[in-house]
């Protein structure tokens, strides 16, 4: 009995880990069902007219957004740790979808509506794979300051393709510099009567932000722009609309893809799953600081994994959990998940009933949305701050800024990332290292260059070096070390070296080390090691530095090494 009690407990605490909703829902109160109601209806109202234009900057046709917000919010109800986010499309990844697919589709656009899907799918299984592996954390590495200069270059591109809409021209493709070419060439075609309506519409949203802030703005300029639609003969002077909106639910089932553009999507699918889950993690934590509770960073893997491969069988393309939609999900009061289930079921309601009423939505209303909708993505406030704070982070900002424009939304964010490898690898390569110096009267050693009022203790130089010992580094901090020296030889007799900002030494390190004792030896100079951690004296020992520099007390400082 003990037993069989004791595997009911495994199973319920192995199922509440998985399934977070059994930790919520059973301590639910009555009184957040009104504001979770109200919240969701919130989120569906700003959600309808933003995924419709999402769907079209994704190149897919307009129900798809309604299907990401349909079954991803249910599904991330049960698995998520968030209670504010909101799950959903989002510009940057819908316009990765459509200039990577776009560029590749052949078949029509059901064979892109397909491979959008399968997209989903592999995204949703790297997730999935991802939470097996417990690479939360891991993944929590990739760069928030590449991230930063990608959204400002995704919105720079994003806007590029909406201009020519809210012109009432055709767009001249996903490209910066190529949409930019073709709004200038073609200058002349401007529609006069889609550009008053985008403009009004433009106007119109962005008044509603500033005296209706939490209000459904965009669902009723949307409204108002489909009554104005019927009452006027817009269509006739070359108002274009969104057109027929597939009604009712989707149908679940495997997208048809060919093995040769499945494997081709791998890559795309990796780029949709880091930037939906370095995104999400990042709104999540916002909102969970702000309402104080935790969220779990590789329960989210399982998450969005589990809510990409729904989105990828229920017709749809990858999500994520966006800065927005969220917002406006916490503004309106959220208390728990529960408020994206009442969102899915007003969305819901729109799919059975209200397609027809949105096929005459015109397109400069919903370019007018999504321009509205990026003008956060464009922060240029944001990498002023990084220019000031640190030079590194700037460059790579702007890196990922430049390749986006140049080359495109995903080999832009490859770029990014490896600039930034190379730049981390180069400052690893070339660490600091500083000379120290006694404060007067104490044991307590500081930099010369950042103190100039500490004592030089003649005959010694304590050096303190920034940075791991690894094989691509170990030679350059020695020649440093002996240049270092050099400028003051003959009068050194002792070097002694900090490593207390030194975590990891590996073999070369070591072996640098020795090679370093050896040199000075037959100058007549001492090498003394001070503050090692635990894991490199165990490595230098095993090396037999530790006995060739007279042995190690761990209670001995810099300070008791000079003495000695």
């Amino acid at each position: 009995m003990g037993l069989t009690k004791q595997i009911y407990s495994h199973i319920a605490r192995r199922t509440a880990s998985t399934l977070p909703v059994f930790q919520w829902l059973p301590r639910y109160r009555r009184e957040w069902l009104r504001l979770d109601c109200l919240a969701g209806l919130t989120l569906a109202a700003y959600a309808v007219p933003v995924s419709l234009a999402y769907a079209s900057l994704a190149g897919l046709p307009s129900q798809a957004g309604l299907y990401c917000y349909l079954i991803g919010g249910i599904v991330y109800a049960l698995f998520g740790t968030s209670r504010q986010i909101a799950v959903g499309p989002t510009s940057a990844i819908s316009i990765l979808i459509g200039s990577a697919i776009g560029a590749m589709v052949l078949g029509g656009s059901q064979y892109q509506a397909n491979l959008a899907m399968f997209t989903a799918l592999l995204a949703g299984g790297i997730g999935i794979i991802a939470w097996m592996l417990q690479l939360g954390s891991v993944v929590s590495f990739v760069s928030e300051t590449i991230l930063s200069g990608f959204k400002v270059g995704a919105g720079l591109v994003i806007a590029s393709t909406q201009v020519p809409k809210l012109f009432g021209m055709s767009s001249s493709g996903n490209e910066f510099f190529e949409s930019i070419a073709g709004l200038v060439r073609h200058l002349g075609d401007i529609n006069l009567p889609s550009l008053a309506v985008g403009i009004v519409s433009l106007v119109l949203i962005l008044l509603g932000e500033r005296f209706l802030s939490g209000r459904p703005v965009a669902l009723g300029v949307l409204v108002l722009s489909v009554v104005v639609m019927f009452l006027f003969p817009l269509a006739d002077l070359g108002v274009k609309t969104v057109g027929s909106i597939q009604p009712g639910f989707p149908h679940l089932g495997l997208p048809a893809v060919s093995l040769a553009d499945a494997n081709g999507l791998l890559g795309l699918a990796l780029a949709c799953f880091l930037l939906s889950y370095v995104e999400s993690i990042s709104v999540a934590r916002t909102f969970g600081i702000k309402n104080r509770y935790p969220v779990n960073a590789n329960q989210e893997l399982l998450a969005l994994g589990v809510a990409n491969l729904a989105a990828g069988l229920a017709s749809g393309y990858p999500l994520a959990g966006g800065m927005s939609q969220s917002a406006v999900n916490d503004k309106a009061g959220a208390r728990t998940p529960l408020s994206l289930v009442f969102a899915s079921c007003a969305i819901a309601v729109v799919l059975l009933f209200l397609t027809g009423f949105m096929a005459n939505l015109p397109q400069p209303v919903l370019a007018a949305v999504v321009l509205v909708a990026i003008k956060d993505l464009i922060r240029l406030k944001e990498l002023r701050h990084l220019k000031q704070v640190s030079k590194v982070e700037f460059y790579t900002a702007m890196a990922a800024v430049v390749g986006v424009l140049l080359f495109g939304i995903l080999k832009g964010i490859l770029l990014a990332a490896l600039f930034s490898i190379i730049l981390m690898i180069k400052q690893t390569a070339h660490p600091r290292i500083t000379a120290l110096g006694r404060f007067a009267g104490s044991d307590r050693f500081g930099e010369t260059s950042r103190y100039p009022n500490v004592e030089r203790i003649p005959g010694v130089l304590a050096l303190r070096v920034e940075a791991a010992f690894l094989y691509f580094n170990v030679q350059n901090i020695k020649e440093e070390i002996l240049r270092m020296i050099n400028l003051q030889i003959p009068s050194v007799r002792l070097v002694v070296i900090d490593l207390s900002t030194s975590p990891y030494v590996d073999l070369a390190g070591a072996r640098m080390l020795t090679e370093l004792h050896d040199q000075l030896a037959e100058k007549g100079i001492s090498l003394k090691l001070a503050e090692m951690h635990g894991g490199v004296r165990d490595l230098l020992q095993a090396e037999g530095l530790i006995q060739r520099l007279g042995g190690f007390d761990r209670r001995m400082s810099i300070a008791d090494l000079i003495e000695h």
